[in-house]
């Protein structure tokens, strides 16, 4: 399953390109060049053939097995914000003057960027929420304009679905650490998660944090001493999942996390889409 649904954005990717594989005998010596963008990543997960992160490894390995191999036929240009949600502007910029075939985002936000500084150059989500409502697209069936690709919207309801899904496995837990964003708070997601703590006569302990710096919201939860930890679902939580799932470790706090890739890290448990598939 992993490999058929990236190869469906490897399709998105190479259909935009307007250059399959098989018409390469016509264009002798064409060499794409495509942009790739993380939100927080360090810029060295991205590296090499066979990248530390997941995603990135995914997406170059199916690329390679259809027969694009950086060097011979694609450049990537690896970029990412590093947590500095600012700069995302920026890097498109730079892609974009390095005459990018196509570039490819993984969250609403940059996609947002991306469509702000241009309107010529494809864009591919990997991943994206509500696309039609954060107005990066006309619709799903007909996106329009330079941009398509994926969502992993499944509606704000699933953050108030990992909750109640901790509360069944834990059933004596009143007491849940909430590991999040200011976004995430003031967002549809968050009310979800108000409602279901409110349904579930749980009492959340708010740990918020900054892209790149967990130090506060860490000294929260141990001050604090909850019985469980429930992350949001967020670009920062991804890529700092290993210190993220560390901490809770240390600390004996069962989790909830949106990836199941932080399962793999020793998180308790998961619920939602694969970013991996994808």
């Amino acid at each position: 399953m992993r490999g058929k649904v990236a190869g469906v954005i490897l399709f998105l990717v190479l259909g935009v390109l307007r250059a399959p594989i098989s018409t390469d005998a016509q264009q002798p010596g064409k060499v794409y060049r495509v942009g790739l963008i993380l939100t927080t990543s360090p810029l060295s997960e991205m590296a090499g053939p066979n990248p530390v992160h997941p995603l990135v490894r995914a997406f170059l390995h199916t690329l390679g097995s259809l027969g694009y191999v950086e060097g011979q036929n694609v450049v990537f240009e690896r970029r990412s914000a590093e947590g500095k949600f600012e700069r995302f502007a920026e890097i498109v910029a730079e892609l974009v003057r390095l005459k990018t075939d196509v570039i490819v985002t993984v969250s609403t936000p940059l996609a947002q960027a991306a469509k702000q500084v241009t309107t010529t150059v494809p864009i591919v989500m990997a991943t994206s929420v509500s696309p039609v409502e954060a107005g990066l697209v006309a619709s799903l069936a007909r996106p329009g304009g330079n941009i398509t690709g994926f969502t992993t919207n499944t509606g704000p309801e699933i953050e108030g679905k990992r909750l109640e899904l901790l509360k069944d496995a834990l059933p004596k837990i009143s007491r849940v650490a909430y590991l999040r964003m200011k976004t995430d708070w003031e967002g549809p997601p968050g009310e979800s998660v108000k409602a279901a703590a409110k349904a579930l006569n749980v009492t959340l302990i708010q740990a918020e944090h900054t892209p790149n710096v967990y130090a506060g919201a860490f000294a929260v939860i141990a001050r604090q001493r909850p019985d469980a930890l429930f992350v949001a679902n967020s670009a920062p939580q991804y890529a700092h999942r290993r210190v993220i799932v560390e901490f809770a470790v240390k600390n004996r706090l069962a989790g909830t996390y949106a990836w199941r890739e932080l399962v793999e890290a020793g998180g308790l448990m998961s619920y939602g889409v694969s970013l991996s598939d994808l």
